[in-house]
């Protein structure tokens, strides 16, 4: 295929997705890249070598994507519980021969919510070519089902490894809990809302509003932000709620899991975090410069 015909497929979504999106088209490659909204797109840059699409994807329409605009490499930014797009591309690429390499946000570590941390800019392009030239110039995480609320590094955080073990569980019981967890999980908490005191921060959208009222949340338990929270705001909104169980994903300091964990150990609240779904995936990594060596590879 003519070079001037190659395309990447950027899997979109996620703070980090946008930055690439940058870096990219500051390389001058051509790349297709899929959100799910249209509030989504607009974080993303608009350039001539950027083509930027909206809306959800099945497998048949995954297909047709990558013959009709003649997709070379698959660079898999989405979220990182956003496990259908990535299994299905996947999938795609295997059946198509498609190189894909998956994007990973790093995973916040025990001791990485602290406030340097949670203050850490997002890499910058200038920062990303950098590092990409510089490459170019030189050649089991834990799973506690029923955890004590005390641990020897974080006394707040308690690790589970599915929502279904969450509300299966005791956790929630007579507790006033915010739940940060996005908008589709909102029903599995339904059965709660008549044993403890729910609160839903959710995304600022008809959608994520719609689905928390369906879920039982009265319209005053229920607050609109977009991440990430300050960590001043964050400890205020949970200090103001009388918050005494806070349930978020392992999202990564982006997600604003290293601010939580920071405001958790300050105020002496358990912080259950929700891990990762498993995704087996092909080639992943979590540096800027080998996503960016991977496209210039194959664009």
């Amino acid at each position: 295929m003519p070079a001037s015909q190659r395309r990447l497929w950027l899997i979109g979504g996620t703070s980090e997705s946008v930055q690439l999106a940058e870096a990219i088209a500051s390389l001058n490659l051509l790349c297709l890249v899929t959100v799910t909204t249209a509030a989504a797109k607009s974080l993303y840059p608009q350039t001539p070598s950027l083509q930027i699409q909206v809306g959800r994807l099945n497998g048949k329409q995954i297909e047709q994507l990558c013959q009709q605009q003649q997709i070379t490499a698959i660079l898999d930014a989405s979220h990182p519980y956003a496990v259908e797009i990535s299994r299905i591309a996947i999938a795609t690429a295997q059946r198509y021969q498609i190189p894909y390499l998956r994007f990973e946000r790093p995973l916040v570590k025990g001791n990485e919510g602290d406030g340097d941390r949670c203050r850490d800019a997002p890499w910058r392009v200038s920062t990303v070519k950098a590092g990409f030239e510089q490459r170019l110039s030189s050649t089991a995480k834990p799973n506690i089902l029923n955890p004590p609320l005390q641990t020897q590094n974080e006394p707040s955080v308690i690790t589970l490894d599915s929502f279904e073990t969450l509300v299966t569980g005791d956790y929630l019981n007579q507790q006033r809990v915010l739940l940060t967890v996005g908008y589709q999980v909102l029903s599995l908490f339904q059965d709660w809302q008549a044993r403890s005191t729910l609160f839903a921060r959710i995304l600022p959208a008809v959608t994520s509003l719609e689905a928390a009222i369906a879920a039982g949340f009265s319209r005053d338990r229920i607050i609109a932000l977009r991440p990430p929270v300050p960590f001043e705001l964050e400890m205020a909104l949970w200090r103001h709620w009388d918050i005494s169980r806070v349930v978020t994903k392992a999202s990564g300091v982006a997600g604003g899991e290293a601010t939580k964990r920071q405001v958790a150990a300050q105020l002496g609240i358990p912080l259950i975090v929700i891990d990762r779904p498993v995704v087996t995936y092909p080639q992943q990594t979590s540096d800027v410069a080998v996503a960016l060596e991977f496209c210039q590879r194959y664009v």
